[in-house]
């Protein structure tokens, strides 16, 4: 669930921040899983990213279908992969109180679908997703109905 997905009323839409967009039920990994692991994780899960923490929840990296399908591609066999290995690091991420704005920017300058969220001590508290800011964009511009009238 999201914060956006209860918002009421029109709302001014670049005044929503990452925490009120981001999804807060996250998967992430360590380091040492395997790449079986993590591809059975996204094709379960349809997402294809996930995000890789050291052991303060800190985001270190992001292991996508990608690096998956590279890890393959040379030849490697996933069980024998790890996300430390293969991931791409530093991992790119935003703080809950970034704008729309500053999200979407993120997204389009790298070229991301999704984005990890951290808080004020780096660690992971969410993810947020190019669909979830499209959602919030919609939400936030819905008029308010009064059920009493």
């Amino acid at each position: 669930m999201r914060s956006v997905d209860f918002l009421i009323g029109k709302q001014d839409f670049k005044g929503l921040r990452a925490v009120q967009f981001m999804q807060q039920e996250v998967l992430f990994f360590s380091k040492t899983v395997s790449g079986s692991q993590m591809a059975a994780t996204m094709t379960g899960g349809g997402f294809g990213s996930l995000p890789i923490v050291d052991e303060y929840l800190k985001p270190v990296g992001i292991v996508s279908e990608f690096d998956l399908l590279k890890a393959i591609r040379q030849g490697k066999l996933l069980d024998n992969v790890t996300a430390g290995e293969i991931m791409t690091s530093p991992a790119v991420t935003v703080s809950e109180n970034a704008s729309a704005e500053e999200i979407m920017q993120v997204l389009e300058d790298r070229h991301l679908i999704r984005v990890p969220v951290t808080d004020a001590d780096g660690r992971l508290t969410g993810v947020v997703a190019r669909r979830d800011i499209l959602q919030g964009y919609l939400k936030s511009q819905i008029e308010a109905k009064v059920w009493w009238m």
